[in-house]
């Protein structure tokens, strides 16, 4: 059973539109929270399979907060979502236990298809089916 995903970004407005996303890519959202010392509480709390991990927050940032939730959750899948598209995605990953970077100006797309790749692997897909067993939408080029 999934536990889902917690949604970690400092503006409300863009935690209210990941929270869409995620949902209508079929996947529960667990909760939210409005800054990495927030998400380390949270976490704890709902012990989520993923968490959307804004890079830019005050408080906690997401690169401070991402080796405290592996050290917490070591099997937790975390997404950097972040505007700085420079070369902040090869550094964090491996520093921090980050599974990968994506940059806000990419395609939503993109955020979908990397929740799909990591959460499956755990046996959690859209719509709660096993992967591969009912999940069969073409890709889109």
């Amino acid at each position: 059973m999934s536990n889902g995903i917690l949604v970690v970004d400092d503006n409300a407005n863009i935690r209210h539109l990941l929270r869409v996303f995620v949902e209508s890519n079929g996947f529960k959202v667990c909760g939210e929270a409005e800054n990495g010392a927030d998400a380390v509480e949270k976490a704890k709390l709902l012990r989520p399979d993923l968490v959307l991990l804004d890079l830019t927050m005050p408080i906690m940032t997401g690169t401070e907060a991402a080796p405290i939730l592996k050290r917490l959750l070591p099997q937790v899948k975390i997404i950097l979502f972040t505007m700085h598209a420079d070369g902040t995605s090869k550094s964090v990953p491996s520093a921090n236990g980050v599974d990968v970077v994506i940059a806000k100006s990419d395609s939503i797309k993109r955020l979908g298809e990397h929740l799909k790749t990591l959460l499956a692997p755990s046996g959690v897909s859209p719509n709660g089916n096993t992967p591969g067993a009912s999940d069969t939408r073409p890709e889109h080029s």
